[in-house]
């Protein structure tokens, strides 16, 4: 490996829609790729490069959501022309079409197992239907607004909706009723999905942020204001200890939902980047724009050996390409005080997970300033870890009371799931550092 973490890089792109992208997808075997655009027309990319394209023609108006079926033999589209089409993504493009709304359908979203169908739209309701003969099921209409997004959880029981009424509602599918509205947006929320794991939520808005909730104690995780325009679409990678987020300021941004931090700005589209997804097993993510471009990028970052990143602590610095620092409105934004940029930008300096908003901390040049930074860190880790099961994100799941001696912590971290032994292997960096800088500050006091 020739670094401890690698950097994503643009693959591919694909050029053929007429107007801006406005959703794509990932078909499960990884073979295809399917975008959605103001032009009226549904694309499938093939992967491989000797595959040509399918355009689908049939929607009368903007094409504002497309998703595979779990099983990848079906495509869902919605439109602004208030209909919902299935397609099967061969070279015949056949499609069964039935009108779903009043007024333009913005989202269309299978559950877990394929068999229904969640759509929403601008006549305020949510409705689910059965995904064979497209069979009307119920209603969820209590939204005073536009509805942006409605998504199923991934064990189906809930649904989570965004609106330009600036909430995120979240229902229960067999009581259909509203379990709780989320109300923290300052501006109309244009997208929101489940964590991997079914416990928490995160939704994009116009407001520049992105929020993370716990959808058990209902109680606000993460808010990460690092974008300069409103942020238009995000996804979680699979294994749920990333986020990615796409914004009218033309940039993505992954953010590490483990340590509360922006990890990397991506600078590719030309104009607003309006949609982003990761594919079903993490090694990509593809992104559309108003450049009318389907980007694919291989993910990279997400196959880090953190064994390797033990071994290549001390040798980072030289093993790293040169990489720029964020910018001051980024830093100050996100709470950062080092970056990392190739063909992108953004940050490795540790923050507390709850908030990616606050003042940026002190310069590492100095000891002190370096240890009061690393001590920083690990009170933030160690609260997260010490707080009580429900108050945690589940990507930080553990013990709801941990022993009080390190050995103990270090074996009950033996215990953990796997995200959390990479935490604390995180943890142990932070601690050698903090060694270090005791060391260097003893070495100094004798010296003077």
């Amino acid at each position: 490996m020739s670094s401890v973490m690698d950097d994503p890089t643009l693959e591919r792109h694909f050029k053929g829609h007429k107007d801006a992208i406005t959703s794509l997808d990932f078909n499960s075997n990884m073979k295809q790729i399917a975008s959605g655009s103001m032009d009226a027309c549904v694309m499938i990319w093939n992967m491989k490069p000797q595959m040509r394209a399918y355009r689908f023609v049939g929607h009368k108006d903007v094409v504002t959501c497309v998703q595979f079926s779990p099983s990848g033999h079906l495509v869902a589209s919605a439109s602004r022309d208030k209909t919902v089409r299935l397609w099967v993504p061969s070279v015949k493009g056949e499609s069964t079409v039935f009108r779903a709304h009043t007024g333009t359908v913005r989202s269309v979203s299978f559950s877990s197992d394929g068999q229904t169908l969640l759509t929403s739209s601008d006549d305020k309701s949510i409705k689910v239907w059965t995904v064979h003969r497209q069979k009307f099921l119920f209603s969820l209409n209590q939204h005073i607004n536009w509805v942006r997004c409605a998504k199923f959880s991934p064990d189906g029981r809930l649904i989570v909706s965004a609106s330009d009424d600036k909430t995120v509602k979240l229902w229960d599918k067999n009581s259909r009723e509203c379990i709780h509205s989320f109300c923290e947006h300052g501006g109309y929320v244009n997208y929101a999905d489940f964590h991997p794991s079914g416990t928490c939520i995160a939704a994009a808005s116009t407001d520049n942020t992105v929020k993370v909730w716990d959808i058990r104690t209902h109680k606000l995780l993460q808010h990460y204001q690092v974008h300069s325009a409103m942020v238009n679409s995000l996804s979680f990678h699979p294994s749920g200890n990333y986020l990615i987020t796409a914004s009218s300021d033309s940039t993505l941004k992954i953010l590490d939902l483990l340590e509360g931090r922006l990890l990397y700005t991506l600078h590719g589209h030309q104009g607003p980047a309006s949609c982003v997804a990761f594919s079903r097993t993490g090694d990509f993510f593809a992104s559309g724009g108003s450049d009318e471009q389907v980007m694919v990028w291989r993910t990279n970052f997400d196959s880090v050996d953190y064994s390797e990143v033990l071994e290549q602590k001390g040798t980072r610095d030289e093993k790293t390409s040169v990489r720029s620092r964020p910018s001051a409105q980024e830093s100050e934004a996100a709470g950062l005080s080092d970056g990392r940029t190739s063909q992108k930008s953004g940050s490795t300096a540790p923050v507390r997970p709850a908030s990616v908003d606050g003042p940026p901390n002190a310069q590492q040049d100095s000891i002190p300033a370096a240890l009061t930074s690393t001590l920083q860190h690990i009170v933030g880790q160690l609260d997260v870890l010490t707080q009580p099961r429900s108050e945690k994100a589940t990507f930080l799941r553990g013990p709801s009371v941990l022993p009080p001696h390190i050995e103990d912590v270090v074996f009950g971290f033996c215990l953990m799931p796997c995200t959390v032994a990479i935490l604390e292997q995180r943890l142990t960096l932070t601690e050698d550092k903090l060694k270090e800088c005791i060391e260097m500050q003893r070495q100094s006091i004798a010296e003077s």
